[in-house]
């Protein structure tokens, strides 16, 4: 299937499945609409879709689980590379579907989310500086084990089980006038556009030290940059996926960067405000319109994704003056 073939109808199907058949396991996450004003934003809503309640505590827990229903398991189970979160998404899903799970996991990524992982029976291997390098040794892995190949965000099955939750935000509020999406590698933002289309404009936000959509669009093609920062751990791919890249050339207008200290601001702010705990990851909707770097109108209804809860605690203390 050519990559760009991902729509609203895929999507939906896929949806339709994971609804009826693994409702056991994947949860309906709520929307939470809180006036601009509440959130100091000049405009009429802000949509707070709380994924990070979601099994894992973020939206990966779709594509992972989609993923593997959607393919034969061999005895050798399933093998992933990951920052953390999909690591942790896919071995929820293994751990439900009652198959085996090895995440290779860079060194960057927390003690919290390796604990996490291996709560749910997943061996874990730590490698590599960045997640490219943790990649490259899961990858050497699999063709040792011929496990299956779990890939964060570059695979048909999970940038549309990430789609899902676009196709649960209208269920639950309609279609929003614009959806603020974190890009990493891009399997969120994908799923996103390819539901949402030209039906509302979404927005690719990334950390200035971690701009791998931005950077593909100034060279023309994806191309690798150097990560690092607040949220490398979660946004920490190298280069923009082909299925994001294909599908945001088509559907996505606008990719912002927001520094990390916008990010560390927001982060806190839906912490100390709305008593969400999310990762910096997840606080780049809320960065981009408390830093005026997206300006929506005054009528306009916005829709931010929270997820990653697997963050340290104390990650959340405000630094003392």
């Amino acid at each position: 299937m050519n990559i760009i073939q991902i729509n609203r109808s895929l999507i939906n199907s896929f949806y339709s499945k994971l609804d009826v058949s693994y409702s056991h396991f994947l949860r309906k996450t709520p929307l939470w609409k809180l006036s601009g004003q509440a959130l100091g934003v000049n405009c009429a809503e802000v949509w707070l879709k709380l994924e990070q309640l979601q099994v894992g505590g973020s939206f990966k827990a779709r594509g992972m689980l989609n993923r593997m229903i959607s393919s034969e398991i061999p005895e050798s189970g399933v093998v992933i590379a990951s920052g953390g979160n999909a690591g942790i998404a896919t071995a929820a899903a293994a751990q439900a579907l009652g198959v085996r799970c090895e995440v290779f996991v860079p060194e960057v990524s927390s003690e919290a989310k390796r604990a996490r992982l291996r709560e749910l029976g997943a061996e874990v291997v730590v490698v590599g500086a960045a997640y490219s390098q943790a990649f490259e040794a899961c990858l050497v892995r699999q063709k040792e084990s011929g496990a299956l190949l779990m890939h964060a965000y570059d695979q048909l099955e999970v940038v549309a089980g990430a789609g899902t939750l676009g196709a649960e935000i209208e269920a639950q509020g309609g279609v929003p006038d614009s959806v603020l999406v974190s890009v990493g590698g891009g399997g969120l933002i994908g799923g996103m556009a390819a539901w949402f289309e030209d039906r509302s404009r979404v927005v690719a936000l990334e950390p200035e030290l971690a701009p791998t959509l931005f950077a593909a669009r100034q060279a023309g093609q994806p191309v690798d940059v150097a990560v690092s920062g607040v949220a490398a751990d979660s946004l920490g791919a190298k280069r923009i996926g082909d299925i994001a890249w294909s599908v945001t050339q088509a559907h996505v207008k606008d990719a912002l960067l927001l520094s990390d200290d916008a990010i560390r601001t927001a982060q806190l702010w839906l912490w100390k405000e709305l008593k969400l705990a999310a990762e910096p990851a997840a606080a780049l909707g809320l960065a981009a319109l408390q830093s005026g770097a997206y300006v929506p109108r005054a009528d306009e209804k916005v829709c931010l994704i929270i997820c990653g809860a697997n963050l340290d605690p104390a990650s959340l203390a405000t630094p003392k003056p």
